[in-house]
């Protein structure tokens, strides 16, 4: 059987593009007449650091099958995430899965990733330098993963928003700008 070359080195440059985090492994154990039959279960996020990102969750016997399967599911489900100056997101935002709720805010430069655990590894797979995150209620790593897609979702950049009223961008960015300005006016004055 003949392979064509140009078609696989095309499959690896894809995969390169990406970047992958274990996020969680879990060991189950099925009680069977010869003793326990153990499985696992990985959940993985994929991101090419451009601001496209996407997890998945793969089950097998073994845990780098687990975590293949994981990652091909992470890849058939990316989104694509507007950020501002690459490097942070364009507003505040909530997400809630089950009972695990985030809340992601835009920070300034230098402020780093404050995220825990999951979330942390959404970021970096996403490629935000920047981002004040907090997780309340379920610790869950499944849900806080999922909530934080859901917020990600949500996320808008002033285009698109530009786009749906009808207007042009510098009329959007430019109201954020004189709120800025009437909130340093204000306490210039006090």
């Amino acid at each position: 059987m003949a392979r064509n070359p140009g078609r696989g080195r095309q499959q690896d440059d894809r995969d390169n593009e990406f970047v992958d985090k274990l996020v969680h492994i879990n060991r189950v154990a099925k009680v069977v007449k010869g003793g326990r039959r153990f499985g696992f279960a990985a959940l993985v996020v994929v991101g090419d650091q451009k601001g496209r990102v996407g997890f998945g969750h793969g089950k097998a016997r073994e845990v780098p099958e687990a975590i293949r399967k994981a990652t091909e599911q992470a890849k058939r489900t990316m989104i694509r995430v507007p950020l501002r100056e690459g490097r942070t997101l364009h507003h505040d935002v909530r997400g809630r899965h089950g009972a695990g709720k985030v809340f992601l805010r835009a920070a300034p430069p230098g402020t780093g990733i404050i995220a825990g655990g999951p979330m942390r590894a959404v970021f970096e797979t996403l490629g935000v330098q920047d981002v004040v995150a907090k997780s309340l209620g379920s610790s869950n790593p499944y849900n806080m993963v999922r909530a934080t897609f859901q917020a990600l979702t949500t996320e808008d950049s002033p285009r698109g928003v530009a786009s749906r009223r009808g207007k042009k961008v510098s009329e959007i960015v430019s109201r954020r700008r004189d709120t800025a300005g009437d909130e340093q006016a204000a306490s210039a004055d006090t």
